[in-house]
């Protein structure tokens, strides 16, 4: 169903009306040609509640209905232009997705966004001509949309893609993908205007003096040093838990071992975390209980914060500088901003609550608020002098960093794989294992180690599986995993021939493997010797690596929990092999529950205790920006969804504890390590606690306690 239809269509002193600078789809004039693509236009116009003119135009049910505009003949040129706007107001009840691209003349060159455009009054859609991005402004969610700007309202779309040259335009377009239903939106006049004003309105003066979004509002939001002050000092609503022992275990559990230092053991098919003093200690954490995650950078972009303070003087100490950057770390990858000078919102409000023994203040009231709310374990990367109070166990990360060689999964989100064929690699696994048990070997408030977070054991897309070993053969003649695997395959084939059979590939001289870039065939059916290879390369990485860090533990600190790799991406044979070297298997599990982000059977088989050393629930309704990879709508959501994790996890055998991330909420303007910024947190960037949510994570920590 096309059709098309010639309307009053100008673009701002460009192309096909020069006078009249206005596209206006509420017009009936002829000079611009309109084609209609299963989209039903209404045959009058209509004055909105601001008295201007608006169309109809009904998107019906398609896999992709559209309207496109185009000049009469030949291209638009929009040089000098910075912004497309276009008038819309959704005439449906709920939020509709419209789809808008401009084509260039030449093939390839498309710029694209998609927009929510939300029920209610009518809006300027405005895109920027220009490819952007959260990420390119130093944060990876951008503020929400429509905002009020001089009392319009406007709805940026912060995310473009695509590429176009201005001199020569071609169309512009509007779809929808796949509505089910018919979707009606009035759409007005359109104009490319110079400049990049609504883009630079848009992330401008957003941030207040606190780090707060100044744009919204939220139960715990302060406007005064004295209602921080008060809403922080408000102490926890709730007691400690009773009937445990001083680790937190539970006194009503007998009959397991009494070893002084924490470890695992199973019973009645069930495994469990024992404390030292043989009491069973189901895990609950937090993450990140530290003061310095609040950090975000301001250099180049300070429009973007108010009032921030001067760097002199008492503020001196909230501010730093920082220009290293891992260029080979995908998580930052495309941020801008992310270097020089940074502000420590988080640490500067404790100052304002506190003064200058505000560190000392904010560690008392962390080691109060923790067990009040039900938790019982400091997490990953939370502050050494909690864990050295001894009033919850604790856990170190042994993260193991030197000039060592890497290799490329094709993920590499956390940056590359370390390669455990390097006997530098040994040597750094040393020095690190060292440097996490200094001083804390014999400290049985130590739950156990973690080594590294989020290895790329794994690559992207269908075939991800196997990235390691094609990173592998990919990589350098002297990179001692190639020249590992490669002594590999000559030992089980012997000659090229015999490997090129089993592969179905050309392979001339043993030599041919030793390029860098060589191409390695994917498995396939036809072929099963290459996944079988894989495979047995894949177990043999993964061995090397958990038996020379596990190796290393064990000579500094024989005594504490080896609590595995924090996978996040992984395959079967990295799972097996940690299971074979560490006591505890440790997963990051961004899902709704845990047995939709692990293989639960898989695990029952390996019989092997396991710790979800990550998980968390995230809203756009308390400040963030972004609500992380398992959104939920609000506050409210937020936590019931870990309710329902939490009771999953505790309710399976081979799951021992959960640690959620994190303690506070991330930087509304992206934090220093890769831009996000994301309302994870049990207390806001100010350290007042989200009551709602803190109140429902204490009565789910309660319940899974008591269950298992």
């Amino acid at each position: 169903m096309k059709r098309h239809a010639w309307i009053g269509l100008c673009l701002y002193g460009l192309g096909v009306c020069h006078a009249a600078g206005v596209v206006d789809l509420a017009a009936g004039e002829a000079q611009t040609r309109v084609t209609l693509d299963h989209v039903q236009r209404a045959d009058n116009a209509e004055r909105a509640a601001d008295g201007v003119a608006q169309r109809r135009y009904t998107f019906q049910p398609a896999p992709r209905p559209q309207l496109v505009i185009a000049p009469a003949s030949g291209s638009w040129n929009w040089r000098g232009r910075g912004e497309l706007r276009l008038r819309v107001q959704n005439a449906m009840p709920w939020a509709v997705t419209l789809q808008i691209a401009v084509d260039g003349a030449a093939a390839g060159q498309r710029l694209q966004a998609s927009v929510g455009v939300p029920a209610g009054p009518a809006q300027t859609v405005v895109l920027p001509l220009r490819a952007t991005s959260p990420r390119a402004q130093g944060m990876q969610a951008g503020p929400p949309m429509p905002y009020d700007a001089h009392g319009q309202r406007i709805l940026l779309a912060t995310t473009v893609e695509g590429a176009l040259d201005l001199h020569a335009v071609r169309a512009v377009t509007l779809a929808m993908p796949a509505p089910q239903a018919a979707q009606t939106l009035l759409l007005g006049r359109i104009d490319a205007v110079p400049g990049e004003a609504t883009l630079h309105e848009a992330y401008a003066g957003i941030v207040d003096r606190y780090g707060q979004y100044v744009r919204g509002r939220w139960p715990e939001k302060i406007d005064t040093d004295e209602a921080l002050r008060a809403a922080v000092r408000a102490g926890p609503a709730r007691s400690k838990p009773t009937g445990l022992d001083r680790y937190g275990g539970r006194l009503d559990v007998q009959s397991l071992d009494r070893t002084g230092w924490f470890h695992t053991q199973q019973r009645d098919g069930r495994w469990q975390l024992v404390t030292p003093d043989g009491h069973a200690f189901f895990s609950l954490g937090v993450n990140a209980v530290i003061t310095d995650g609040g950090r975000s950078y301001v250099e180049g972009r300070e429009s973007m914060f108010r009032d921030l303070p001067p760097e002199g003087g008492e503020w001196a100490a909230f501010y730093g500088h920082d220009d290293n950057r891992n260029p080979e770390q995908g998580a930052s990858r495309g941020i801008g901003y992310n270097h020089g000078r940074w502000f420590d919102f988080y640490a500067a409000n404790l100052y304002r609550v506190d003064g200058n023994d505000w560190l000392a203040a904010w560690r008392k009231r962390a080691l109060q608020r923790l067990p009040a709310w039900g938790f019982n374990t400091l997490g990953n990367w939370s502050d050494d002098a909690l864990g050295q109070a001894h009033q919850l166990p604790y856990t170190r990360s042994i993260d193991i960093g030197g000039d060592y060689a890497n290799v490329s999964s094709g993920y590499d989100y956390w940056g590359r794989m370390p390669d455990p064929f390097d006997p530098r690699f040994a040597q750094a696994a040393e020095a690190a294992a060292a440097k996490a048990s200094a001083g804390v070997r014999d400290d049985p408030y130590l739950l156990g180690y973690f080594a590294d977070n989020e290895l790329a054991w794994a690559g992207s897309g269908p075939q991800g599986r196997w990235g390691l070993a094609l990173g592998t053969l990919a990589g350098h003649a002297s990179s001692p995993a190639k020249r590992a695997f490669i002594a590999e395959l000559k030992a089980k084939y012997r000659t090229p021939a015999q490997l090129a059979a089993a592969w179905g590939i050309a392979l001339a001289s043993w030599g041919a493997l030793d390029a860098t870039g060589f191409a390695a065939p994917a498995p396939d059916e036809a072929h099963p010797a290459i996944a079988r290879d894989y495979g047995a390369w894949l177990r043999r990485y993964a061995d090397q690596y958990f038996r020379t860090v596990a190796e290393a533990l064990r000579r500094h600190d024989p005594h504490h929990l080896f609590l595995g790799g924090r996978f996040a991406v992984r395959t079967p044979e990295a799972v097996a092999a940690c299971a074979q070297y560490c006591d505890v298997l440790s997963f990051n599990v961004y899902a709704d529950l845990p047995q939709h982000g692990l293989d639960l059977a898989a695990l029952h088989a390996l019989d092997k205790p396991v710790l979800i050393g990550e998980f968390a629930f995230g809203s756009t309704d308390r400040g963030p920006f972004g609500a992380g990879p398992v959104a939920v709508w609000n506050e409210q959501q937020r936590g019931e969804a870990y309710a329902k994790f939490v009771a999953a996890a505790a309710a399976d055998p081979v799951i021992v504890g959960a640690h959620w991330f994190d303690y506070a909420d991330q930087p509304v303007s992206g934090r220093l390590l890769d831009g996000e910024n994301s309302h994870f947190g049990l207390v806001g960037i100010t350290d007042i606690p989200f009551g709602g949510f803190v109140e429902a994570v204490r009565a789910a920590n309660r319940q899974a306690r008591e269950r298992r």
